[in-house]
């Protein structure tokens, strides 16, 4: 059995990206230790309850504590013994700071997307006035030989329905 150089093990480890088995493990660390944070904890009784600080942390982590609460079943998103409306406050400014208000979430939209929309805004409209004009002009136009085949096959149609309906009986 051969044992590899320094080398060439260095040779190996660079075809690795790093970058994605660190992000990997920052966030399985993140997790434990916001896990670790939950509500739920043992630590708070009626005696000596969760107050403002609490509450503004576990609302910082409740979308995380969720997410893990729906796989574990000592983590809770909210402390139950807690100190009420100052838990709550905190509880709710903590998760309007950290998740935002949703004003963010709307996409921004750069000033080059800006002019193609109104590109097309302006291609839509020539194309919608070209049409009408087409249709007027259609509807304008002196009847000729395909107008007429038109107008029987319609004629046609339109008996065949009334007759059809008028034979139903009414279930009156």
């Amino acid at each position: 059995m051969r044992i590899p150089s320094r080398a060439t093990i260095a040779g190996m480890s660079k075809g690795l990206d790093r970058k994605p088995l660190l992000a990997v493990t920052l966030a399985l660390l993140a997790t434990v230790v916001l896990a670790g944070c939950a509500a739920g904890d043992e630590r708070f009784t009626t005696e000596d309850p969760a107050g403002f600080w609490v509450g503004l942390w576990h609302g910082a982590i409740s979308v995380v504590t969720l997410i893990i609460g729906i796989f574990a079943d000592g983590v809770e998103v909210y402390e139950r013994n807690n100190t009420g409306g100052w838990y709550d406050f905190g509880f709710l400014l903590g998760t309007t700071i950290i998740w935002g208000s949703g004003h963010r979430a709307a996409p921004r939209r750069s000033r080059a997307q800006r002019m193609n929309d109104q590109e097309w805004e302006e291609i839509g409209r020539k194309v919608e006035a070209k049409i009408k004009r087409k249709i007027r002009q259609w509807s304008e136009a002196e009847p000729d030989e395909d107008w007429n085949v038109v107008e029987t096959k319609a004629e046609e149609k339109l008996k065949r329905r009334l007759r059809t309906w008028a034979e139903t009986p009414d279930d009156e």
